[in-house]
């Protein structure tokens, strides 16, 4: 057995303690925290069924679990308000201390804007996009409602030690190409199912250079490329961003020299244009230069995968002084109040309204078809992880994938459009 690791199986070698362990070990390992997004009443109920009285259930660790309602909200139906309230009345039972109700925002934003991700640490959450916060140095990954309230019980749950590919990003992105345009070409190159139950390593000098929104964005639609996590090293630029979030010890991991991984792929993100993907499908990708004319009749920023400063700021110089198209609802919705906070004191929302962006509250709703709902026949471009059919609203419906700057061009033409051509 190799004494060299990879940062994924250094986390999991930590958590099951033990000195070393490899590709394809089956390892118990500790969490460190857990995520429940308001499915937690569904927890509840698996506990019943399990014939476990409630009453007895705890939470193994009251500090290392996180609850947020997030999904549908506001409610929009009184069964959403009636499961939304057996969430609130159930959080007293399990001692949870980091409980978010309606406010805040969204999940995978809360975890990594309030310090609860931090690097070197094995987290699971109770919602797919779980993997967003490898861009701290987290081994973190979704888990089925079942596995979390056995990890509520223990603190603890199994693992396959995933192997481990590396994309190693280098050259300069060119202007108007994103870090959505990264995934979105390597999903369109490789398929969707290249890390198949596999860790993704993220690195090169294009990773060293894109900020930790940006890494965000990759690592929240790692799992989209089919991948148990997806993780960056821990640099300066981590560290500047946890300083105020964050007065815990934490021991960041990097990968041995000589670590296993079970293929390597080299890119030249100079050679990169702003990526699409076509319904209905992540993995359906075009380049922006192989589209022909699509009209859209909506526009999304929002979700766990966007809606961070950055991209509202990104949309708002591409929008500053004009106006979106006439036929076209643009809809942004900050990631967490802390981030609506700051565009609306730097002026970035009041930009986006001059031109005709509608603001929504922070939550999952625009992603998910529970806010700016389509109808049959009706297209989006959408700065968000998922373009499946019917996500967000009518089967019928077209759902397009892109970066915030494609995504803002494109309402503001209309059709989809190159933000290069703007900028």
């Amino acid at each position: 057995m190799s004494t060299q690791m990879n940062m994924v199986e250094k986390i999991l070698a930590r958590a099951s303690g033990q000195s070393n362990v490899s590709a394809n070990d089956y390892v118990m390992a500790n969490i460190d925290m857990a995520l429940v997004p308001e499915a937690i009443f569904k927890l509840r109920s698996v506990l019943i069924k399990a014939g476990i009285d409630e009453k007895e259930v705890k939470a193994w660790d009251p500090e290392k679990v996180v609850v947020v309602i997030d999904h549908r909200v506001p409610p929009t139906s009184v069964d959403n308000a009636r499961t939304q309230k057996v969430s609130r009345d159930y959080v007293p039972n399990l001692k949870i201390k980091h409980f978010y109700d309606v406010f805040p925002g969204v999940c995978h934003q809360i975890m990594v804007e309030k310090g609860h991700a931090l690097p070197g640490q094995l987290i699971v959450g109770a919602d797919s996009h779980t993997t967003t916060y490898g861009a701290l140095n987290v081994a973190s990954t979704g888990i089925g409602v079942s596995e979390m309230a056995y990890v509520i019980q223990t603190g603890e749950l199994w693992f396959r030690v995933p192997e481990t590919i590396n994309f190693e990003i280098n050259g300069k992105l060119a202007d108007q190409v994103y870090s959505k345009d990264i995934i979105l070409y390597i999903a369109g190159k490789y398929g969707t199912d290249i890390a198949q139950y596999k860790a993704i390593e993220w690195t090169g000098s294009v990773i060293d250079d894109i900020s930790v929104a940006a890494r965000l964005t990759m690592g929240n639609m790692s799992v989209e490329l089919g991948a148990k996590f997806g993780i960056f090293k821990a640099d300066q630029k981590t560290l500047d961003y946890l300083k105020d979030r964050t007065d815990k010890e934490f021991q960041p991991v990097e990968s041995d020299l000589g670590a296993n991984y079970a293929e390597k792929y080299l890119i030249n993100a100079s050679e990169i244009e702003p990526q699409v993907a076509m319904p209905h499908t992540v993995g359906n990708v075009k380049g922006i230069s192989e589209m022909e004319d699509i009209e859209i009749n909506q526009a999304v920023i929002a979700s766990c995968c966007h809606g961070r400063i950055e991209d509202m700021e990104i949309a708002a110089k591409i929008l500053k002084g004009k106006k979106v198209h006439p036929g076209v609802r643009f809809y942004v919705a900050p990631a967490s109040w802390m981030e609506y906070k700051e565009a609306l004191d730097r002026g970035i929302l009041s930009t986006l309204v001059d031109s005709g962006v509608m603001i929504g509250n922070p939550a999952c709703g625009f992603c998910t078809g529970i806010q700016g709902v389509l109808a049959a026949g009706e297209r989006c471009i959408s700065a968000s992880p998922r373009n499946f059919k019917g996500r967000m609203g009518s089967n019928e419906a077209e759902i397009f994938l892109a970066s915030p700057a494609t995504v803002a061009v494109s309402a503001l033409r209309g059709k989809i459009s190159d933000p290069r051509e703007v900028l």
